[in-house]
């Protein structure tokens, strides 16, 4: 009710002021009818209402907006369909009142932009790589208008070209977005392709200073410090070195000189050989021209290296003992070192072929067996196989001796003296404790020790029957006897203790007695 009473005083207000001039109503009208005021920068065309409106063609508001503002460029960007007002749709290129609405007061502000949400796709610069995560200040100074922010990368990224603006102000031709320091520019279009380890290689390594421009493309410039050369091999490096690794040399050796490489020579690094860096200085040819230091002979066995040693290593030899000496190395021998042998000179030092010249020490025979060795030894093991004949000797080995080993009884150097009676050896073996005698092989073979053949009704004069037969030996057999066993054939002997006649009736007690059993009683007559 409070409007329409409003709506009516104003009715009756125009009214009035339209009869008293036409001219003075019009404008009047308009201020009248006016929204609001305007913001500040229109302030002065608040009476002017034509300088933006249009009250016979409310479509020209735009082109008025366009005519003020011409200097914004808003109308090139729109009619090229570029910047953030020519991608906008149609209906809202050319209808500026839609984002921009004035009538709100002097401080109002019409130009809005929520960074948050702003999509900067609709602008002709996308935001990419590091750029995405930049902030609007870190791109757009304070009091500038968004669009006026310059979009090459120099203008921005003055201050940190560490070129100095010496390669110009086009950064994106070897720099992208993603990461300033990744590089895209391409080497193999200039006249310095980089290829192995130069593909690593950082730019300011080669170009000094900043300086891309007439770099010298010679290897010597870049790596004259690391010449360890000494400049003597000249300066064309890949003469002999290539970009993959500098240790790796492709120079043939055995085409370009008349020294081939072969064996460890091929793996020697080059100043191993040549030592003073300077490759025109002519070297001994010779093994002993290089490799005297490394003489472990000392010179004894001259100088002719290759007659024994080959390139492929120091320690294979090659030399034929068999064929170029009067010893043939056979079994043990093959395996011998040098000096173990030839402890002097080789050409002036005579050795002796005999085995007792180089084993003279090893005799454990200490010489009782005489100097010839090789009649029982042999060269495949000063153990193995030994060729004497002991079956030839006055103690053939059978059974277990012929696995025994010499030392095992004969206890002295003088083989000849050992004794072959059984005891001497096994005495400590005695389970009888000489009871039983020491004539073991009277009972005992040497096949095994614990297999025995003794028929005592056979071997000796009294005979096994009767309760004896369940009898052990030692129950007769109580004393040690040396030799031959000595045992007395009397009953009362062995059956004092049980006489219970107390020897009234003799010593005979078979006269009575049975060897079945003490009470079964057959008197002989």
């Amino acid at each position: 009710m409070q409007h329409n009473h409003f709506l009516l005083v104003r009715v009756i207000l125009s009214s009035l002021i339209m009869m008293a001039s036409p001219v003075l109503f019009a404008d009047s009208l308009q201020s009248l009818l006016m929204p609001g005021p305007l913001i500040s920068a229109h302030e002065k065309y608040e009476e002017e209402c034509d300088q933006c409106h249009d009250t016979s063609n409310k479509e020209r508001q735009g082109q008025l907006c366009m005519q003020c503002h011409e200097h914004e460029n808003i109308l090139e960007d729109i009619n090229n369909k570029s910047g953030f007002h020519g991608r906008l749709a149609e209906k809202y290129s050319n209808n500026c009142k839609h984002c921009h609405t004035d009538h709100k007061g002097r401080n109002a502000k019409i130009v809005l932009l929520n960074a948050s949400t702003f999509d900067h796709l609709n602008t002709d610069f996308p935001l990419k790589g590091a750029h995405a995560k930049a902030t609007c200040k870190a791109c757009h100074e304070p009091e500038e208008k968004f669009s006026q922010a310059p979009s090459d990368c120099y203008s921005c990224h003055k201050s940190s070209d560490v070129h100095k603006g010496k390669q110009g102000k086009k950064c994106d031709s070897c720099h992208q977005a993603s990461d300033w320091k990744k590089t895209a520019f391409d080497h193999e279009k200039t006249d310095f392709p980089l290829t192995g380890r130069h593909e690593k290689t950082r730019c300011a390594a080669c170009h000094i200073d900043q300086k891309y421009k007439d770099t010298p493309t010679a290897c010597s410039s870049c790596h004259q410090i690391d010449d360890i050369h000494g400049g003597s091999f000249g300066k064309k490096c890949n003469t002999c070195h290539d970009t993959e690794k500098w240790e790796k040399t492709r120079f043939d050796h055995d085409k370009k000189t008349e020294f081939p490489l072969l064996g460890n020579h091929k793996k020697a690094s080059c100043n191993s050989c040549h030592v003073s860096g300077d490759v025109n200085q002519e070297l001994p040819k010779k093994c002993y021209g290089c490799h005297k230091n490394d003489d472990s002979h000392k010179g004894r066995y001259g100088k002719k290296c290759k007659s024994c040693h080959t390139p492929a290593a120091w320690q294979k030899q090659t030399f034929d003992h068999s064929k170029k000496t009067d010893f043939p190395l056979s079994g043990i021998h093959k395996k011998t070192s040098c000096n173990q042998c030839h402890k002097g000179d080789l050409y002036e030092d005579e050795l002796k072929a005999r085995c007792i010249d180089c084993h003279k020490k090893d005799d454990v025979h200490k010489g009782n067996q005489g100097s010839n060795c090789d009649s029982c030894h042999n060269e495949k093991g000063w153990n193995d196989r030994v060729l004497f004949d002991h079956d030839l000797t006055r103690f053939p080995l059978i059974g277990m001796h012929a696995v025994a080993q010499c030392e095992e009884c004969h206890l002295s150097e003088n083989y000849g003296e050992t004794d072959s009676d059984c005891n001497l050896c096994h005495a400590a073996d005695d389970v009888h404790e000489m009871k039983l005698g020491t004539r073991c092989a009277d009972c005992h073979n040497p096949n095994s020790w614990g297999t025995w053949l003794f028929d005592h009704n056979k071997t000796t004069d009294f005979d096994i029957d009767g309760a004896h037969k369940k009898l052990g030996c030692y129950d007769c057999h109580q004393t040690a006897t040396k030799g031959k066993v000595k045992a007395t054939k009397d009953c009362i002997a062995c059956h004092r203790s049980r006489d219970i006649h107390n020897r009234q009736f003799g010593r005979h007690c078979g006269d009575c007695h049975t060897t079945k059993s003490f009470k079964e009683i057959s008197i002989k007559r």
